[in-house]
């Protein structure tokens, strides 16, 4: 089995998660913060819907220069914010399908500003710093989503507002 046929099953698994979660955020309450220093719900939520992109990005080309005044995605719209990642999933997905082996282990690099943040392998970018960075942020929006009594989705089993198993 390649790694991609290894990756694939866990991608769409943690990207239908995902978009559910997103779904689920309230146009309403896209400004709405749990703490000052905290993102709001339609940035964090926005946030989401752009990582998969990263993954892209980390298996096409070998590094990555932020501009550090870029401020992110920021979606006005649901309709908006699922478009986007959808089409980041639906490419990701593809860029992860498409790699060899040795591809993922060859280092790709992030860098701010032309400042080295970070070197790893391809493999190691797209486990951690694309799919556990997302799913630490489908964390948080899931506490956002309890805080404004909005139902928490199933994750890896029943929520509390989706029943038994």
């Amino acid at each position: 089995m390649s790694i991609s046929q290894a990756l694939l099953p866990e991608f769409d698994h943690e990207m239908a998660t995902a978009r559910t979660c997103i779904e689920r955020v309230p146009e309403d309450k896209y400004g709405w913060k749990p703490h000052e220093k905290s993102m709001t719900m339609g940035r964090l939520a926005s946030h989401i819907a752009e990582m998969p992109h990263w993954g892209t990005v980390s298996l096409t080309k070998d590094s990555f220069d932020i501009d550090p005044t870029h401020k992110g995605f920021n979606a006005a719209s649901k309709g908006e914010m699922l478009a986007a990642f959808d089409k980041n999933v639906s490419e990701a997905r593809a860029a992860i399908a498409a790699t060899d082996d040795a591809t993922y282990f060859k280092n790709w690099s992030l860098t701010v500003g032309g400042k080295p943040v970070m070197t790893m392998p391809k493999i190691a970018v797209v486990r951690s710093f694309v799919l556990n960075h997302i799913i630490h942020h489908r964390g948080q929006l899931s506490v956002y989503l309890r805080k404004n009594d909005v139902p928490v989705p199933s994750i890896y089993g029943p929520s509390a507002d989706e029943g038994s198993m």
